[in-house]
């Protein structure tokens, strides 16, 4: 055996899309967090606050945001400001 083969494998960390409720790799999801500022994305994953995981899809992103999966899943009352700035980024998609 050589030392390659040895090493155990390393642990890749899984979030689920709360648009669509499928389970992906964290880095192949776009992170939403909670901040003191409001909701805002987190292209970096690393912001401080409560956070959730969408696919960078527009669909996605229209489930979360119309059925208020969002609002829930960061447990918080989305505003108008940030509401806008989401469905704008959403349309990018």
């Amino acid at each position: 055996m050589t030392k390659a083969e040895n090493k155990p494998k390393k642990h890749i960390p899984q979030r689920t899309c709360i648009g669509c409720r499928e389970v992906n790799e964290k880095k192949t999801l776009i992170r939403v967090v909670k901040s003191p500022n409001g909701v805002c994305i987190d292209p970096t994953g690393r912001m401080p606050g409560r956070g959730a995981y969408l696919h960078d899809s527009k669909e996605c992103w229209e489930k979360a945001l119309k059925r208020g999966a969002l609002d829930r899943a960061l447990k918080t009352e989305i505003s108008e400001a940030d509401m806008k700035t989401l469905l704008d980024f959403a349309e990018k998609r």
